[in-house]
C-alpha cells in the first residue's frame, strides 16, 4: 500500500513554482494556489540532505539567488554542516550534510528530501499514523519518528514542534493554515496537529 505519496505546498503566488524549479526541489514537491490565511511558523520544514559542505553552499546560493531569505547561514556544527532558508512562499528549507569536508567536486545532487512535521506529541502522532497504515522505520521515543516511505521521493518524519522551530531558527508560534497538503492512499483526514491529508490520485 502506498501510504504516503506526495507533498503539495499551497502558495499565495503561483509564481512560487519558479523558485522550486531553480532550487532543485521541483521533482519532490507540487505547488498549487491558496489564499488561506497563515502567519508565523507553519509547523513543518523540508530537509535536503546532500553529500558534502560544498554542495550545501551551492544549494544555499541557488536558493538565495532564486529569492529565498537566510534564516541560518551555513556553518559547521557537531553533526556536520548546514544552513536554513525561507522560500519566497514561506516554506522553510534546511540544507545539510553529515560531512565537514569536501571529498569531491561540488554538485547539485540531493541525496534525500525529508518532510519534517512539527507535532505536539511525537508518540501520540506516531500511534495515529501507524493506525492509518504507515510503517515506522526509525523511532527515538518522543524525540523523532521516521516512516518507511518507499513509494515516495520524500521521507516523512515527526519532530517536536518546539524543537523543529528552534532548529529552523524561528519562533514556534503560528496560526492559520499549514499551507501543506500530504497525499496518500490512507487519506483523506486531518491529523492531531492539523496537517491535512488527501487521497492520492491513481
Amino acid at each position: 500500500m502506498t501510504a504516503f505519496a506526495s507533498v503539495t505546498l499551497e502558495v499565495a503566488d503561483p509564481a512560487a513554482g519558479a523558485f522550486y524549479r531553480a532550487f532543485g526541489l521541483e521533482p519532490y514537491v507540487n505547488v498549487r494556489s491558496s489564499d488561506t490565511p497563515s502567519t508565523g511558523f507553519r509547523g513543518f520544514t523540508l530537509s535536503l540532505v546532500v553529500s558534502q559542505p560544498g554542495d550545501v553552499d551551492a544549494f544555499m546560493a541557488a536558493a538565495l539567488d532564486a529569492g529565498a531569505t537566510s534564516l541560518k547561514p551555513a556553518t559547521k556544527s557537531f553533526w556536520g554542516y548546514g544552513g536554513v532558508v525561507r522560500a519566497p512562499d514561506g516554506t522553510i528549507c534546511k540544507i545539510a550534510s553529515s560531512k565537514k569536508k569536501d571529498s569531491g567536486p561540488v554538485t547539485r545532487h540531493i541525496d534525500q528530501v525529508a518532510l519534517l512535521l512539527g507535532v505536539a506529541d511525537v508518540k501520540a502522532s506516531k500511534r495515529f499514523y501507524a493506525e492509518r497504515g504507515l510503517t515506522v522505520a526509525k523511532s527515538y521515543g518522543g524525540k523523532y519518528v521516521e516512516f518507511d516511505t518507499p513509494a515516495s521521493a520524500v521521507t516523512l518524519a515527526l519532530y517536536p514542534r518546539r524543537a523543529l522551530a528552534k532548529d529552523a531558527g524561528v519562533p514556534q508560534d503560528g496560526t492559520g493554515s499549514h499551507r501543506l497538503v500530504i497525499a496518500g492512499e490512507t487519506g483523506p483526514f486531518t491529523d492531531p496537529d492539523g496537517f491535512v491529508w488527501e487521497t492520492a490520485s491513481a
